[in-house]
């Protein structure tokens, strides 16, 4: 079964590492410069890099004319098409949206025979066949197969006890460069990265798990960065909770909506 994922950000990789692991075969659609915060644990790095690997699983940049071989191979392709051009293409079983963008960027329920998409922006029936609940809480990773997800907040979920003071923005417009790295610990007060010149200062103390790639143009209040208070920097190498739970609730609107385990009727 082949799946084509738009998105390679952390939240689409944690979706993707769900699906790869179950057996499936996972392709990615991305930006041509993608603005993923949580590098380390995003496909989306193939882009730039070529190549890399989280928790084990390998993605690597390349063509529709390279993904049969690569996925023989156990290599999630990495595409650089964010209009998605190359579905009709590959002719996958399944396409999951996962930009996270709050609004729907153009996906269709005619893309393939399973469309599932998380979080806002996308109604179940309309939209897609599943759209999969992204904020955190009680309802995280549920499947809805009629309606829509929660309405976004703008408010990032609590992680330690801190919520949006845990986001580092941009301090203006211009191009981001990075004078920390993911995974360095940090404190309150210091500078995580400047935009032409003006810091982007970390606002708690704690370990760094997501700062944009060098390079990148940003907004002023773009989000550019991430702290998490838990101090473990073994967090920056590990898919998030709420991406696993995501990433199951993908699976499961797949498997229910393809049919593949549907019991027999006795």
């Amino acid at each position: 079964m082949l799946i084509i994922i738009r998105g390679g950000g952390d939240l689409a990789t944690g979706v993707a590492l769900r699906l790869y692991r179950s057996g499936m075969d996972v392709a990615v659609c991305e930006t041509p410069m993608p603005t993923s915060i949580r590098r380390t644990v995003c496909f989306s790095e193939a882009v730039r890099l070529g190549e890399t690997v989280v928790e084990g699983v390998t993605a690597r940049r390349a063509v529709p004319e390279e993904v049969p071989a690569l996925l023989a191979a156990g290599i999630v392709p990495v595409l650089v098409d964010p209009e998605g051009k190359c579905i009709r293409q590959l002719g996958p079983d399944a396409v999951v949206d996962a930009i996270l963008a709050k609004r729907n960027l153009g996906t269709t329920m005619d893309m393939a025979p399973i469309v599932v998409a998380a979080g806002p922006g996308f109604t179940a029936g309309v939209d897609c066949h599943a759209v999969v609940e992204t904020m955190r809480g009680h309802y995280l990773g549920r499947v809805i197969y009629d309606g829509a997800a929660l309405p976004n907040t703008d408010v990032p979920g609590l992680i330690g006890g801190y919520a949006g003071e845990r986001v580092l923005r941009a301090p203006a417009d211009g191009v981001f460069r990075g004078v920390k790295r993911i995974g360095d610990h940090v404190r309150a007060g210091e500078a995580a990265g400047y935009v032409d010149g003006a810091p982007m200062v970390c606002t708690i103390d704690g370990v760094l798990r997501g700062l944009l790639a060098d390079g990148v143009p940003v907004r002023r209040g773009m989000k550019s960065g991430d702290v998490d208070p838990r101090c473990a920097p073994e967090h920056c190498l590990c898919a998030s909770d709420k991406a696993l739970a995501v990433g199951g609730g993908v699976l499961e609107a797949i498997l229910l909506l393809s049919g593949v385990l549907r019991r027999p009727r006795p």
